[in-house]
């Protein structure tokens, strides 16, 4: 995934000691899910921070080679979110507005997860809130007295936003937390290990938010996928469909 041309970023070291992110107010977020410590027009960033700020995201990937970003429009960005609070914690500083046609929910990047938030790491980096997210088929609830297949503890029997199962046999379950930890460590090896599926499941998590670094994406798979229904389809395809994992959002 390329967010930021080279014009526009300055590496990791150009952050000095007790400096934060603009938009998360944080300075030592993990890299694996906040990206890389990004310096655009002199302001600190973590790359997704400003991925999935709508206004800067658009900026950043249109940027050609060598040009930089107008520093005022970043600062309008900013001033925005200033006046904008996050539903979930109830702080300004919102910067990422649910995709949904008519939703004006916002929240902050670090809110998302606590607010069953799903941000979508492809094509056009949508963001939806709780009403609005993804969801899984209605028959793919765990069963009773189900374990995760990661860490072993007991899954519940609902569908829940902590909660996921295989699309593919509809046997495996794990949790939101224990699936995004190992695709951090496996990547584009994971597969089930009940049915051995990949393709499915990776499509399927990917719509569900779950973030695989782009070193781990085959070119094939993205151009496969970049362009898909996800980028197109309209409000509440995924209730409509049972979601179809890269075929759009919305919960009613």
């Amino acid at each position: 995934m390329h967010t930021m041309s080279e014009g526009t970023k300055k590496p990791a070291g150009s952050w000095e000691p007790g400096e934060t992110c603009v938009l998360c107010a944080q300075a030592d977020a993990d890299p694996e899910l906040y990206g890389r410590k990004l310096v655009i027009s002199g302001i600190n960033f973590h790359e997704f921070c400003a991925v999935f700020s709508g206004g800067l995201h658009q900026e950043a990937v249109t940027q050609k080679e060598g040009s930089h970003l107008v520093l005022l429009q970043i600062i309008t960005i900013i001033l925005q979110a200033q006046q904008t609070p996050c539903f979930v914690c109830g702080k300004r500083g919102a910067t990422i507005t649910c995709a949904e046609s008519g939703c004006n929910r916002s929240f902050h990047f670090p809110c998302a997860s606590k607010g069953e938030c799903v941000t979508q790491y492809f094509g056009q980096f949508r963001s939806f809130c709780c009403n609005h997210r993804p969801l899984q088929p209605v028959e793919a609830v765990p069963a009773q007295d189900m374990i995760c297949i990661i860490c072993m503890e007991p899954m519940g029997n609902s569908r829940s936003y902590s909660t996921m199962v295989c699309p593919s046999c509809r046997h495996a379950c794990f949790h939101r937390a224990c699936i995004q930890r190992l695709v951090l460590r496996l990547g584009i090896t994971l597969h089930c290990p009940h049915c051995r599926d990949k393709e499915e499941l990776f499509h399927y998590m990917t719509a569900m938010g779950i973030y695989i670094p782009s070193r781990l994406v085959s070119h094939s798979w993205f151009f496969r996928h970049s362009s898909s229904s996800v980028d197109s389809a309209g409000p509440n395809t995924a209730s409509q469909q049972g979601l179809g994992p890269l075929q759009g959002s919305a919960e009613q």
